[in-house]
């Protein structure tokens, strides 16, 4: 019979590590201060990263809006681009970080940024096994809630998803224990005061839109510790909010919810672990018009980055096709952003101008070939179609 002894062991202290890494985690969100306002900052500063592949060129693209919308505060100082450069694949490859030293500290410079995709190596990649750079960013600037609204106005589609963005499957996911040859185990994390403020951050939202529904997703019934102290802590927060239906669904049937014509207008607002709002967010993607059209906003209580939620698409560089990058993704991201450092009115008029360009007049249609728009020309037919209105 093998001996296992050595292998626990070195396991064990793998596990301590982490647990100790976790629980300093804890006291740092157990301390953090309220919400910042934007709008009484003197100066604003957006940072720009534009990450891998066809990120810095719809990035570019969606700063040239940002910088059009904004064109009076940037003339008087108030709101200032940070080009931050450094998220590439190679650069994070050769510094085997995530992300490295000195971009994390122009970006603890920043108030808010827009963020490119970026590539996360994967097993068969040319690349070292670095943690992804999205998980990273959201770990060190403590952005806790991934904020994905989907609209299909025909379809009587109107979601918000809530997704907790720093705990989960994915709070340690580079820091699994190979066991032995046989054995891997990974880590699920969940907090008591990472699931509150995601789950009243929820609440709050349904409140203040008049959102007359929230949904917890999780799979409590299986993962009973993490996902069930996920679900007891949500019902608790709901039971403040009165005025809202409150009900459960494992992640399983809300993915065939979903799909269903007969059930899925009735949803509204949505609160769910990392892992599984990763997946659902990308399904619910797809009535919109997939991932390209979709944008999304991490938020903490200090910082914010707002981001695609589509891959790098390295093979569209590779084919020399990158000028023809679909933007939508990107400048619905600049939209969340707007809103969220208090630009209301420009959000609306971006918004306002996507749905035309997008869905109604379609005078420019993104292909991702020469057969279609470039990302440039799109970007302009957007700043047209703001003009006009």
């Amino acid at each position: 019979m093998n001996n296992y002894d050595a292998n626990i062991k070195a396991a064990v202290e793998k596990f301590e590590t982490v647990l100790r890494s976790q629980l300093e985690r804890v006291e740092k969100i157990n301390a953090a201060k309220d919400f910042v306002d934007y709008t009484a900052l003197p100066v604003l500063t957006i940072g720009i990263c534009g990450g891998d592949g066809i990120g810095p060129i719809i990035t570019k693209a969606a700063q040239d809006v940002l910088e059009f919308l904004l064109a009076d505060e940037v003339k008087a100082g108030k709101v200032v681009f940070k080009v931050i450069d450094g998220l590439t694949i190679e650069n994070r490859a050769a510094c085997m970080k995530a992300i490295p030293d000195d971009v994390m500290e122009e970006l603890y410079k920043c108030d808010v940024i827009l963020k490119g995709p970026t590539t996360t190596p994967r097993a068969g990649d040319p690349w070292p096994n670095i943690e992804s750079a999205n998980v990273a960013m959201r770990k060190n600037l403590d952005l806790f809630a991934n904020v994905r609204p989907v609209k299909v106005p025909d379809k009587g589609i109107d979601w918000t998803f809530f997704r907790e963005n720093t705990e989960g499957s994915y709070a340690v996911g580079s820091q699994g224990v190979n066991v032995t040859d046989d054995l891997a185990v990974d880590f699920c994390v969940t907090t008591t005061e990472g699931t509150n403020r995601i789950a009243r951050l929820a609440f709050e939202y349904a409140r203040k839109n008049k959102k007359d529904r929230v949904s917890i997703v999780t799979k409590a019934n299986i993962i009973k510790t993490t996902d069930g102290k996920f679900l007891r802590l949500c019902e608790e927060i709901a039971k403040e909010y009165p005025e809202i239906n409150t009900d459960e669904w494992f992640i399983d049937i809300m993915t065939a919810k979903l799909v269903d014509e007969k059930r899925r207008t009735d949803f509204k607002v949505f609160v769910l672990p990392n892992l599984y709002g990763d997946i659902i967010t990308d399904e619910a993607a797809e009535f919109q018009g997939g991932v390209g059209t979709a944008g999304s906003a991490n938020i903490g209580k200090k910082y914010a980055m707002f981001e695609a939620i589509h891959g790098s698409a390295p093979r569209m560089i590779k084919e020399g096709r990158g000028k023809y990058a679909d933007p939508c993704s990107m400048l619905r991201a600049a939209v969340l952003l707007l809103s969220h450092i208090g630009r209301q009115a420009e959000a609306d008029k971006l918004e306002k101008a996507l749905d035309y360009c997008m869905f109604e007049d379609k005078k420019y249609v993104i292909t991702g070939r020469d057969t279609g728009a470039t990302c440039d020309e799109f970007a302009a037919y957007v700043m047209d179609t703001v003009k006009a209105l």
